[in-house]
């Protein structure tokens, strides 16, 4: 048996087929790596402050707040497009509620979302759809629904999504976090859920990539002993 031939056959071929993935794997590896999570994430497009509370502001007490609004768990009063408000959650879902009034806030419509939106958007483009979103894109595929995605005129095509019972801001969205998210795609190969690093199918990349290295290593030891044979 010609082990040689044979190896140099295996790795030529294998060569061809891991190839192609292993340069996917170095390009999205650069880019991850070039980019700051901190970009990445939308930290610079949006800031979320927490407003200090007023100290003689006008609120209702616990006793008239469970009146008006009876059976939630736990609150927290919080300042809220320049209002103070009591977050309440009840069986996993949140609502506002007015502190001052105990007039129920949730869910927030559009002017409200788009109020919210200007006030924690770093830049300095116009607001170029306002749109309810009931069934989640893949951008925002772990997060519950419905929810608002405000979408700004600027390059990077950023979008904040909002949580309408809460007002929180759910996510940020740009040009430069969508192509990680589609190089980290190539990068883990789960073409589905973008999310799972232990799939059979990069578990296979991986160890023919590992058996490409090897045979590559044999060929090399190989031919320098042969040469020091000759």
């Amino acid at each position: 048996m010609n082990l040689p031939f044979w190896v140099r056959r295996t790795h030529k071929w294998i060569g061809l087929i891991i190839g192609v993935q292993a340069l996917l794997w170095m390009v999205s590896g650069v880019y991850m790596t070039a980019i700051s999570l901190e970009v990445i994430h939308g930290d610079h497009l949006a800031h979320v402050f927490d407003e200090p509370l007023a100290r003689n502001a006008k609120r209702i007490d616990l006793e008239q707040l469970a009146k008006l609004q009876p059976g939630f768990e736990s609150f927290k009063l919080k300042t809220f497009l320049g209002n103070e408000v009591y977050e309440l959650k009840q069986a996993g879902k949140t609502r506002l509620v007015d502190a001052s009034s105990g007039e129920l806030l949730s869910p927030l419509g559009r002017e409200q979302i788009v109020t919210r939106a200007k006030d924690i958007y770093q830049g300095e483009a116009q607001i170029r759809e306002v749109t309810w979103i009931t069934q989640a894109p893949q951008e925002v595929a772990k997060r519950s629904v419905p929810m608002w995605a405000v979408r700004f005129d600027d390059r990077a095509d950023s979008t904040l999504y909002f949580s309408p019972d809460s007002g929180d801001l759910l996510a940020r969205r740009h040009n430069l976090w969508r192509w990680f998210d589609f190089l980290w795609m190539l990068h883990i190969m789960d073409y589905d859920t973008r999310d799972d690093v232990n799939n059979t199918l990069l578990r296979v990349a991986a160890g023919v990539g590992l058996l490409f290295a090897l045979s590559g290593a044999w060929l090399v030891f190989y031919s320098f002993r042969r040469k020091g044979r000759a």
